[in-house]
Parts: C-alpha cells; sequence; structure tokens
C-alpha cells in the first residue's frame, strides 16, 4: 500500500486484520532494524546449557511490514524467503510459517527523505499494489467531527475465520481458465518482454499473479470461469511495482504503463 503518510494505510492493514481474525503483528520498519528483530534469535539458556530460539514476529498469520522502504535492504531481504514460500531459515533450521500467511507493506513515495526502494526480487513477491489516495469530503468530514479511529477498530468484530479464508483461498484456484483465456495471459506477459518502453518484461511469477488476482475477481463476481476482463480489471494493481518505463518513456508513470499495455493487447 503506498501512498504520502497520513492516509491511513496502517489503519486498513489492522482493520483487515481484526476482520479476519488472523494472528496479527505490525513490524515499524526503521534504518536501525536488523534480520533477527524480524525472523527472531537463538539465546543461550545456562539452566540447560542449550540455545532456545525465541520467534520473532514474523511468526504470525499477518505481517504487517510499516513503511517497510524506511529500513537497509539487509531488513528488507528478511521477508523474501517468508513470502514466497511460507517459511524462514534460521541458523540454518527452516520453520514453517502459520497458515493462512500473507505480508501487507506500507511504503511512503520513494522521493521522501530516508526512503530505501525495494528490490526488484521483493517487489516482485508481493501481489499488488494499490494506493489509498485522500479521503471523499464525507469522510474527511467524519474525521474531522471527532471520530476516535482507535474505537472504531476495537469495536471491529471477526467476519471471517481463518478456515473459511483458507477454503475461499482453495475455491480460487478452482476457478476455471480456459486455454483461451491463457493465451491472452501469455500475450501480456509476451508483449512486455518484446516492447522497448519497459526496462524489463514480466515474470511467469507476475503471470501467476496475474491469473490469480483475475480469478479471485471472477469469485468475487459470483462466476466460476475467468474472462478477460477479470484480467483487465485486476491488471494496474498487479502490474504497477513490477513494470518500469524504459528511455524516452520515462516520464510515463505506472497507471498510464498498465492502460497502454490493456491497449496493446488484443482479446483473443
Amino acid at each position: 500500500i503506498e501512498d504520502m503518510p497520513g492516509v491511513g494505510k496502517t489503519t486498513l492493514a489492522q482493520v483487515l486484520a481484526r476482520s479476519l481474525n488472523l494472528q496479527f503483528q505490525r513490524i515499524q520498519f526503521t534504518s536501525d532494524l536488523l534480520p533477527a528483530d524480524i525472523l527472531g534469535v537463538s539465546v543461550y539458556q545456562r539452566d540447560n546449557e542449550k540455545f532456545e530460539f525465541h520467534p520473532g514476529p514474523i511468526f504470525a498469520q499477518m505481517i504487517l511490514a510499516d513503511e517497510v522502504n524506511r529500513a537497509t535492504p539487509k531488513a528488507q531481504s528478511a521477508l523474501l524467503e517468508a513470502m514466497e514460500e511460507q517459511q524462514v531459515t534460521i541458523e540454518g533450521t527452516t520453520r514453517p510459517l502459520p497458515a493462512p500467511f500473507f505480508v501487507i507493506a506500507t511504503q511512503n513515495p520513494l522521493h521522501q527523505a530516508g526512503t530505501f526502494p525495494l528490490p526488484e526480487s521483493q517487489l516482485d513477491r508481493f501481489l499488488m499494489r494499490i494506493q489509498m489516495g485522500y479521503p471523499d469530503a464525507q469522510a474527511e468530514r467524519g474525521l474531522l467531527s471527532g471520530v476516535d479511529r482507535r474505537e472504531l477498530i476495537a469495536g471491529l468484530g471477526p467476519q471471517m475465520e481463518s478456515a473459511e479464508l483458507l477454503a475461499l483461498q482453495q475455491r480460487v484456484r478452482q476457478v476455471f481458465a480456459s486455454p483461451a483465456l491463457l493465451d491472452y495471459l501469455q500475450a501480456i506477459l509476451r508483449h512486455t518482454r518484446e516492447a522497448a518502453r519497459y526496462t524489463h518484461g514480466l515474470s511467469p511469477r507476475a503471470g501467476l499473479a496475474l491469473l490469480s488476482a483475475a480469478r479471485a475477481w471472477a469469485l468475487l463476481d459470483e462466476r466460476e470461469a475467468v474472462i478477460p476482463e477479470d484480467v483487465q480489471a485486476v491488471l494496474p494493481g498487479v502490474v504497477s511495482h513490477r513494470l518500469q518505463a524504459a528511455g524516452e518513456y520515462q516520464k510515463q508513470n505506472s497507471d498510464t504503463l498498465a492502460r497502454e499495455l490493456i491497449e496493446a493487447v488484443a482479446i483473443p
């Protein structure tokens, strides 16, 4: 979730965690954060003369990496294995993470002081990038009228249990994608790899993310099959943090790149 400070990025993540009734941990990323602060550390116990592992905040179902681009690349890299494999390797021992497991990160725009750009290898592990924008007039009036967001969040009850979320994730995987739809997806990926306007093309992981998001969009629309319009609906969020303009196109922002990509690839 990327936007200016103070528009509700952290609040959105907190509301989602409470609504899904998930084990929640917030990690405030700062310039002095270390990988051990995220993953955990082994501490020597004198009484039994053994090292005992103390798990870090990564061992929760939902992680909020708050202001992730305030930390150094070394600390940011601690998320890589967790996001891809749902496990972490610490001191040679691989430890599984709970299910469901996912990471929500917030970051401030890169032009702000004290930020470290996320490496492409980490950006590619995020399913989507969304921007909050400023609230509309009615919502902002509510904030100015004294509505305490902390009380509102505390009063929220779970709308779904983790077992239901896992079942929904399985249903998403079962949404049908026809060969023609897969051809369309491949055409999108191929276009980004061949067009001169991009520094690099979309990875196979990006293709899987696009398909997964399109399946979820179709299921939300109560359909059991993906159509090209589902792909187009989720494409801006899925590719905006993965595509970078090259050469003479560098002045184009990510939203423009995504829109032009939709227009450039014909629906079969």
